[in-house]
């Protein structure tokens, strides 16, 4: 007889229809070039913009608000330059992503004297004209509008209505509450599962009156009926304003804007414009009493979903003779073991204590994590994730089905899950020595790791990697590499640890795309802070940086935190290196003082700064795969090749002219 089908619960049909209206890729960067004329190779015209290739990434990273012009030159060959970072973005990203920029808008637009060119994190306008630095003109000619080709597929007219309100209050929001001209806000897409949310973004220059900046907002907001009417997601960028939604977050920064359940949402499009006093502006936000009630009962329902769920996938029929999907088989067998690994909450409340303060071994953004002991002894991390947590429904799925699969000594091990009175709580082997990021920048416990010991967890994080990425039944990115990441047992070994943001790849794949860019800025490699490309060659750029990191026992951002180095121009632990590396003065120069001089003559200590300089190349292609390195690390006899400039190298150095 065959099995009946059980419905998915209501809960879950929401949550699914929002998996699929998830984009496909960006595509960036975005280039508009100019119809205004050429210049020739040579050329003064050239010369001066090279010359703003160099000063304006550096007047933006100085910059509080991100914002930078420039202009150089006389006329008839002047240039003049626009840059805006996004407002969640940091100086270090924002002057890398800007030098970026230059190099790719003139690849893309040769010769041509005047182009923009638009990324996540920045924009750039040069032009021969430098009219726009002062009228406040959005340079229409210069902007792009993206749409999301996906059409919202239960109640369009309802989606439409609250994207035009919530697009429309954000942008009040950046133009009257916020002197950086800068908003991101949110709204419930459903009253009854306000977990599904629209999400939004609007910004302009900051030398920008308030009404200069609505004003311009609503030139382009009153294009969204055109554009995207029940679309899922759009976005028009222009070079003083701009604006965007979503059906998920895409911003790394706090919500100004909250659109409270039931308020009213008028049609897609501007609303009138009508400047605010100072100080003033619209405010949205969910009653207090309304949040008291809604967010237990919202969690239990999650749970209770989620439990559901995994029944469901474990009572799936099986055809047999049909060729099945190895994904799709990989995530059944997953949740199918997770639900062996169920433990009960007065198991953990016990082993934890109540999840006492003294047991508390350190906290993240997705919640805090517990020391516990289970009573056979056996001690355990319980991480409890917050009811506020971003990890969600999705992630929280992705490292329980990722982790309970994957087995490797250098790496975390899955004990069990429990999804009980409103709690997500996944628990990991103990690992007594915490992460490597607590020892390692640490001015004392750093003594605790001499050269061999380095070496080897060089040597255990590579074989980790190349574990996830070649020998694993999976093929999977971990996309969140970095030291704090890296857990270190009682004997030193070390083990790669939270897969929440993870991705698993076909074994005929060899990267991904997403619009939605997370990590860790200084670990996350370029392609992937630039355009959203993700793939192994990613975790690799991550591992370079913490084999420098390991080597010299300062972290990426080195010359921001430490007096010492600050007198360099270069502000990050690649370019040190490298001109260390380059000038022939390494190891010593470089190398942890900590390890004393013995160390500064070792082959293998050089051999490891060489590794970890390829590991950092701009291009994917020139760096190593993990079995390389790994082979590398482990025997004098692989040669290695000479590694060229590091990713983000030389963004404060003028490029070479001819004469």
């Amino acid at each position: 007889m065959a099995q009946a089908q059980c419905p998915l619960p209501p809960l879950l049909l929401v949550l699914a229809a929002v998996v699929l209206l998830v984009p496909r890729a960006a595509g960036y960067p975005w280039q508009v070039c100019g119809k205004t004329g050429n210049f020739t190779a040579n050329s003064t015209y050239q010369a001066n913009l090279a010359l703003l290739a160099v000063a304006l990434p550096k007047n933006i990273s100085s910059s509080p608000d991100l914002f930078a012009t420039a202009v150089v030159g006389a006329v008839p060959e002047q240039v003049s330059a626009l840059s805006l970072c996004r407002g969640d973005a940091n100086a270090t990203t924002c002057s890398a992503c800007l030098v970026t920029a230059f190099q790719d808008v003139q690849n893309m637009c040769s010769f041509d004297r005047s182009a923009a060119i638009y990324y996540d994190p920045c924009i750039l306008y040069y032009s021969d004209d430098g009219g726009f630095l002062s009228s406040g003109d959005n340079v229409a000619s210069a902007s792009t509008d993206r749409i999301n080709l996906r059409n919202v597929t239960s109640d369009p007219a309802r989606f439409n209505r609250l994207v035009g309100a919530l697009v429309n209050a954000t942008a009040d929001y950046a133009a009257y509450n916020s002197t950086r001209r800068y908003a991101a806000g949110e709204a419930d897409f459903d009253q009854e599962y306000p977990k599904v949310k629209v999400y939004s973004w609007a910004q302009c220059t900051p030398d920008l009156t308030p009404a200069q900046c609505r004003v311009c907002l609503a030139g382009i907001i009153a294009e969204m009926p055109r554009l995207f009417t029940d679309r899922v997601g759009g976005r028009v960028l222009g070079i003083r304003c701009s604006y965007r939604y979503e059906v998920y977050s895409f911003l790394n920064s706090p919500v100004m804007v909250q659109l409270a359940l039931g308020s009213p949402t008028p049609a897609m499009g501007p609303t009138s414009v009508t400047p605010a006093a100072a100080g003033g502006g619209r405010k949205y936000s969910v009653p207090v009493s309304v949040l008291v009630i809604l967010l237990p009962t919202i969690a239990g329902l999650l749970v209770i979903n989620l439990l559901i769920w995994l029944c469901l996938w474990r009572r799936r029929p099986q055809t047999g003779g049909t060729q099945s999907n190895p994904t799709h088989s990989t995530e059944t067998e997953g949740m199918e073991s997770i639900e062996s690994m169920i433990i009960d909450i007065s198991t953990l409340r016990a082993a934890t204590r109540d999840f006492d303060e003294s047991n508390k071994l350190g906290e993240g953004g997705f919640g805090a994590v517990y020391k516990g002991t289970l009573p056979d002894g056996n001690e355990i991390a319980v991480k409890r994730l917050s009811r506020q947590s971003a990890q969600g429904i999705g992630e929280l799925k992705n490292e329980l089905a990722l982790v309970a699969k994957l087995q490797h000594k250098n790496l975390v091990s899955l004990v069990g899950v429990c999804l009980e009175q409103q709690e997500r709580l996944l628990v990991y082997e103990f690992v007594p020595n915490r992460s490597l990021d607590q020892i390692l920048f640490d001015t004392e416990k750093r003594e605790q790791l001499d050269w061999t010991m380095r070496c080897s967890i060089i040597h255990g994080i590579a074989r980790g990697l190349q574990y996830l990425h070649e020998d694993s039944q999976l093929k999977v990115v971990h996309r969140d590499l970095k030291a704090s990441n890296i857990l270190l047992d009682m004997n030193m070994n070390p083990k790669i640890s939270d897969f929440g943001l993870a991705r698993l790849f076909r074994r005929d794949q060899t990267q991904g795309v997403t619009n939605h860019v997370v990590g860790t800025y200084g670990y996350m490699a370029p392609e992937y802070v630039m355009r959203g490309n993700y793939s192994v060659k990613s975790d690799v750029y991550s591992f370079g940086v913490m084999v420098l990191e390991i080597v010299t026992g300062k972290k990426h951002n080195v010359c921001r935190d430490d007096d010492a180095w600050r007198s360099r121009d270069e502000d990050d632990l690649l370019s040190l290196v490298w001109d260390h590396w380059t000038a022939g003065v390494v190891p010593e120069a470089i190398v942890d003082p900590c390890l004393g001089r013995s160390c500064f003559c070792r082959s293998d200590v050089l051999r490891c700064i060489q590794i970890g300089l390829l590991c950092v190349q701009e291009d994917p292609a020139d760096r190593p795969v993990m079995s390389s390195v790994v082979m590398m690390l482990g025997s004098d006899t692989v040669s290695l090749w000479n590694p060229s400039n590091p990713a983000f190298y030389g963004r404060n150095r003028a490029p070479a002219t001819s004469s």
